[in-house]
């Protein structure tokens, strides 16, 4: 037991006074080491959780593709319907080779058909390919999920955006078609 002297400005000396500092510092000790630990035990959770985002991210496919997919079989089945620039060059070279291929001396239903009908026909013929590559790529899409990953649904914006491509497709091969067969905006007759 120590002597506890005090001097003229109270404050407290001796051995008593020394080892409640002692304590005060321990205290300060101990409240630093819970606050670190209290730091690396929030670190080590938030690495769990980048590491478990990392885990969940590595287990299937992200979905991209499918959505890049989607997307470009609404596009194709769009162009299908508004028409190209494939189409339109296409039927201007149809035009060329049936003015140069018809003689001023043809009747006047061959050169409609020579100069009109077969580039009314080549721009049908282009806008089918291009409903038929929207219907193909957007069934594709939508098989996907079948040969992937079990148990990871297709997210349902992708499935929206294949459908849409899908009937987009499938009315523009309708509408390609009907013109190519004439029965929409057949030639005019000449009679």
């Amino acid at each position: 037991m120590g002597t506890k002297t005090v001097d003229e400005a109270g404050a407290e000396t001796g051995t008593e006074a020394k080892s409640d500092e002692a304590k005060v510092d321990t205290t300060k000790v101990e409240e630093t080491t819970e606050a670190t630990e209290a730091e690396t035990d929030a670190e080590a959770a938030a690495d769990d959780e980048v590491d478990g985002l990392r885990e969940d991210t590595q287990e299937g496919p992200s979905g991209v593709g499918q959505g890049a997919g989607a997307v470009v079989s609404a596009g194709l089945g769009l162009v299908s319907l508004t028409g190209s620039w494939v189409a339109t060059v296409a039927a201007a070279r149809e035009t060329l080779v049936g003015q140069l291929g018809t003689s001023s001396s043809a009747s006047v239903a061959t050169q409609v058909k020579e100069v009109y009908g077969d580039a009314w026909a080549t721009t049908a013929l282009i806008g089918g390919l291009f409903a038929l590559a929207a219907l193909i790529v957007g069934v594709v899409v939508l098989a996907r999920p079948a040969f992937g990953a079990p148990g990871k649904p297709q997210p349902a914006w992708i499935k929206s955006v294949a459908w849409g491509g899908v009937a987009l497709g499938v009315i523009g091969l309708l509408l390609a078609v009907a013109k190519y067969t004439d029965i929409i905006l057949g030639l005019p007759s000449t009679s």
